[in-house]
């Protein structure tokens, strides 16, 4: 029996968020000469940094009505931090040809599944267009994450009389879970702490995803090794046995007792009974939200960016600064904030996003500013989409003067107060910091991320051009958590990446940037989770209406 040795369960291998996309049409082209139009719609998907369209899959075709509502539903494993673009194409099916391209073509709609899931109840309306001359109707979308893989268990085991494995002393035995898969393999899912030195180990209650468990189908078998721990690695086989997830929800209200069984042995000794017993002590059950439970419930994500203008950017009309961008090419400040920024919209509802400078002179008079305004507009600073954020940032490159310190902490602060506003769980916001990364108040930003972390909020920082970053890589708080005078962070709010992790050698800037997106926005969702948690935070039930 092969040894569990130093094996983890591997995060990359529980799925994701699953999306039930539901698709309408209303006012289709009617394109039969004695009937209505038979149509059908065909979901292609774009890879993550790719131009490439590829089917994922159609619906049924739905004979004589130009507002048909679909029953075949498209699936699609979900990701906040990947821009995730959809096309549907509509089609009147009106020959018998497997082939599209011979059926008649009704118009066809782009959106990011992120839009969906970030409109108002997790319904999208969009034209359809792609008809020379004609209005083609709409497409109507509705997304809904399954549930079936949504619950947590939290449950205790203890066992009775395993076999003794070490010669100078008792066991010290733990468990191990299995999921079995499709094709008769196992993939390991939980291990449990060792109990030194007893025959008779209780564990400690432990909490597992169900997905994790089972992948969300109740009667797969769950397989559960039973090892005595060695220091070498060469964990010894104790026994086994298998159950399954219904099975174990139905001992909630009994104790269970489960044989350990040690195939070898059982083979070789006639008189061979078990080599122990495994007691279910207890078994519960409870949902665990998710971001897009909290999405859908109305919570808004607010963005706001702010960008260094600092003079060791360097002239932004040299070529050898951080801020000049040439006829053919975007700087790196504007590469990152389009790549962060293009995602982020999709789940603000307004798409008006503040944004501010910090570190530069500003005119007539040659004030030091570290929160102005990137439209010159300091009652209102937001600007309409990425877009107006880059027109305005461009526009501010030409007026202002780069010169210093580096401070974060006032920007910091200023959408800390913003987020101190509503608390409720309606709110969340993201500050996304561009900076080359030379911090002058240290001491006062760590002072403002612990302030902030106990609010509704998450700071992205992308560090631009050669620096090393340690102070960078000191406020994400990964390895520590971030103190100021004794006080800790509340949360892990902060997310640094450096933009040169992600300049692709082979010039394509598409991928490089979606890989940058979803690295720096792959904690978002765990953040606002955390949030909601520590407060004991619900989400709202979605409107039906």
């Amino acid at each position: 029996m092969a040894s569990p040795g130093a094996l983890e369960p591997a995060a990359g291998s529980v799925p994701g968020t699953k999306v039930e996309l539901t698709v309408s049409c209303r006012n289709l082209l009617d394109m039969d000469t004695f009937s209505k139009s038979d149509p059908v719609v065909v979901l292609f998907v774009q890879g993550s940094g790719s131009s490439e369209w590829k089917e994922f899959g159609r619906t049924e075709v739905i004979d004589n009505t130009l507002n048909p509502d679909f029953v075949r539903k498209f699936v699609l494993d979900y990701y906040f931090e990947e821009k995730q673009n959809l096309r549907f194409d509509v089609y009147n099916v009106d020959s018998k040809s497997c082939s599209i391209l011979k059926q008649d073509f009704l118009g066809q709609a782009f959106v990011a599944l992120g839009e969906v899931i970030g409109s108002q109840r997790g319904r999208l309306e969009r034209a359809l267009t792609g008809v020379p001359g004609k209005r083609c109707g709409t497409i109507l979308l509705l997304a809904e994450e399954l549930s079936n893989c949504r619950d947590i268990v939290t449950m205790q085991l203890c066992a009775n009389k395993l076999d003794k494995k070490d010669f100078f002393g008792k066991s010290d035995p733990f468990l191990v879970f299995y999921r079995s898969n499709e094709d008769g393999t196992f993939t390991i899912c939980h291990k449990t702490e060792v109990v030194k030195n007893t025959l008779n180990p209780v564990w400690q209650p432990f909490t597992i995803p169900v997905r994790a468990l089972c992948n969300g189908d109740y009667d797969r078998t769950v397989k559960i090794d039973v090892y005595d721990w060695d220091r070498d690695g060469s964990h010894d086989f104790i026994g086994e046995f298998a159950t399954s997830y219904r099975e174990l929800s139905r001992a909630q209200s009994q104790f269970t007792v489960y044989e350990v069984l040690n195939p070898r042995k059982k083979c070789k000794k006639k008189k061979y009974v078990n080599s122990g017993t495994v007691t279910l002590l207890s078994f519960s059950v409870e949902s665990e939200f998710t971001f897009v439970d909290y999405i859908r419930g109305g919570t808004q994500l607010n963005f706001t960016v702010a960008i260094d203008f600092t003079a060791s950017n360097g002239m932004p009309s040299q070529p050898t600064s951080l801020h000049y961008a040439s006829p053919y090419q975007l700087s790196a400040y504007a590469l990152a904030l389009k790549a962060v920024g293009e995602i982020i919209q999709d789940y603000d509802s307004d798409k008006l996003f503040p944004a501010y400078g910090f570190g530069a002179k500003l005119p007539p008079d040659g004030k030091i500013s570290h929160q102005f305004p990137l439209n010159n507009n300091a009652d209102n600073p937001s600007c309409a989409g990425i877009e107006g954020v880059l027109e305005s940032y461009l526009q501010s490159l030409r007026t202002v003067q780069l010169y210093g310190p580096t401070n974060f902490a006032p920007v910091i602060n200023q959408v800390a107060g913003a987020a101190a506003q509503v608390t409720d769980g309606s709110q969340y916001h993201v500050l996304l910091i561009i900076t080359d990364g030379v911090i002058s108040d240290m001491l006062q930003t760590k002072e403002a991320i612990v302030t902030a972390s106990a609010l509704p909020m998450s700071i992205i920082i992308v560090g631009v051009g050669p620096a090393e970053f340690e102070a960078m890589e000191e406020l994400d708080g990964d390895e520590v958590r971030v103190s100021s005078r004794g006080r800790y962070a509340e949360r892990d709010i902060v997310q640094f990446v450096p933009f040169r992790d992600y300049v692709d050698d082979s010039g394509n800037q598409v991928l490089s940037m979606a890989r940058l997106a979803k690295d720096v926005l792959a904690e978002i969702p765990e953040q606002l989770l955390s949030y909601m948690k520590t407060r004991d935070i619900k989400p709202r039930r979605a409107d039906p209406q």
